[in-house]
């Protein structure tokens, strides 16, 4: 856990108490400061209080004498209606920060490297974080992926801290100082909680803000949105920018074509290893995720080699295109972290003969970002709230059945797919779940939901 003893001496107001929730109480109870913790649920108060934290109800306690509101980032605090606590907060002027915020705080002395973008951070932070780890780096990963942030072992001068960072977490870090910031990309997406798309794209540009001396920008150019932004940032002094791409060459950094990774930043962009060798890192979309890590490891100043055969080593994560099995040649893929339809396209470019599975709670823009890529599709099978609304967007475009749950859903593309290997259809077939929606319609996280399909092939594979 990481000590907050340099942080100064007064109340810490802590609303939401999930995983970094409490675990920031715990770090702010274990370095000897006060802590007043609230959540709006009373079996999250209640399990937070079994674990000897200090209930206080924030709408009456005297919250100018707190030195800052630690908020969940899941709690709005502007859009798209601030939470009660928050407006008080700002009314007697206490800081409104997040975890993140306190580590930077009490750990200054270490190197932060942080990735953001709308898809494909979780990925390029655990493949960094295996770059470094392959390097024989001090390494922590974690924020919006995986520990929360507090959690960590203590750090020193020597260790690398690699973060995914969220636009939520973004806009409760006031004191980032990122020596590595990577942006991969930007498409819409929460865009209620930001007012709007230039909102939401002034979130993520903020992991640029106050960067440290020789501090290195890392941005992907195939959205208009970043290309705006690395247009400015190369326009600024004081910080090194790469730019990467997985669609097309670029000058001074790294990318993918023809299944190729190539450097831009040592060569002229010198084809460095093939990146179907790879088998975590299917389609165009990862090869963006690989340039962008390769890109952050010649930043940190990992030997090339070292670098380079981590990536084709990289394991993957669970629930981004996780391939789970293939029963009677067809291969099922679990790709329940695709909770908008830009994250579903990655999967969809990935493969062919897909029965695919979507659905759950449906984000701003639906599917629109899917309909190009339906040629790859034989069957549509929806799920959830969105199950209506997704059958309209699909009339006429493919053909689709209505599920209602992912255990109906699953069943049907299991014999659907089995009977393309009984007609010889030619493409071995695939069962995706790549919903494009965020699951709490059915499930608690898109992990559980993940896990749900993991059981169902489970089941048949026994």
């Amino acid at each position: 856990m990481i000590p907050l003893h340099s942080l100064p001496d007064r109340p810490y107001a802590v609303l939401g108490l999930g995983r970094s929730g409490r675990t920031a109480a715990l770090a702010l109870l274990a370095s000897g400061r006060t802590v007043w913790a609230w959540d709006d649920s009373d079996s999250a108060r209640a399990a937070a209080a079994a674990e000897g934290i200090p209930i206080h109800d924030l709408a009456t306690c005297d919250l100018a004498r707190a030195e800052a509101l630690v908020l969940s980032p899941g709690i709005p605090h502007t859009f798209p209606a601030p939470h009660p606590i928050a407006v008080r907060a700002r009314t007697v002027e206490v800081p409104i920060v997040g975890d993140v915020d306190l580590l930077f705080r009490a750990q200054p002395q270490a190197t932060y490297v942080g990735i953001t973008g709308t898809n494909g951070k979780s990925t390029t932070t655990a493949m960094i974080g295996h770059l470094l780890q392959a390097a024989g780096a001090d390494v922590r990963v974690g924020g919006n992926l995986g520990p929360p942030a507090l959690g960590f072992e203590p750090m020193t001068t020597k260790s690398v801290c690699v973060l995914e960072m969220s636009s939520y977490q973004l806009e409760l870090t006031p004191h980032l100082a990122f020596n590595v910031a990577v942006l991969l990309n930007i498409s819409p997406d929460h865009l209620g909680r930001h007012g709007g798309m230039e909102g939401y794209i002034a979130a993520k540009r903020r992991i640029f803000d106050a960067p440290p001396a020789g501090a290195t920008a890392i941005v992907g150019v195939d959205d208009a949105a970043c290309r705006r932004i690395c247009t400015e940032l190369s326009q600024q002094e004081g910080r090194r920018v790469l730019v990467v791409s997985g669609q097309r060459r670029v000058g001074g950094g790294a990318y993918a074509a023809d299944g190729l990774l190539h450097d831009a930043i040592n060569f002229d962009g010198r084809a460095m290893i093939d990146l179907g060798e790879a088998r975590a890192l299917p389609g165009a979309h990862n090869g963006q995720n690989a340039a962008a890590a390769y890109a952050a490891a010649h930043a940190l100043g990992i030997d090339q080699d070292v670098a380079l055969r981590a990536i084709l080593d990289f394991p993957g994560l669970p629930h981004r295109q996780e391939r789970i099995a293939v029963v009677g040649g067809v291969a099922y893929v679990n790709d329940s972290k695709a909770t908008n339809g830009d994250a579903a396209v990655r999967a969809l470019t990935s493969y062919r003969g897909i029965h695919w599975i979507a659905g759950g709670r449906p984000k701003e823009d639906g599917l629109a970002a899917t309909l190009p890529h339906l040629d790859r599709v034989r069957h549509a099978y929806l799920i959830g709230e969105a199950e209506a609304a997704f059958a309209a967007e699909l009339q006429g475009r493919v053909s689709f059945s209505r599920c209602g749950t992912l255990e109906r859903a699953f069943a049907a593309a299991r014999a659907g797919a089995e009977a393309d290997v009984a007609a010889a259809a030619g493409i071995a077939p695939v069962v995706l779940l790549s919903p494009a929606c965020a699951s709490f319609d059915q499930f608690r996280d898109f992990e559980a939901r993940g896990d749900a399909f993991r059981r169902l092939v489970g089941e048949i594979v026994r």
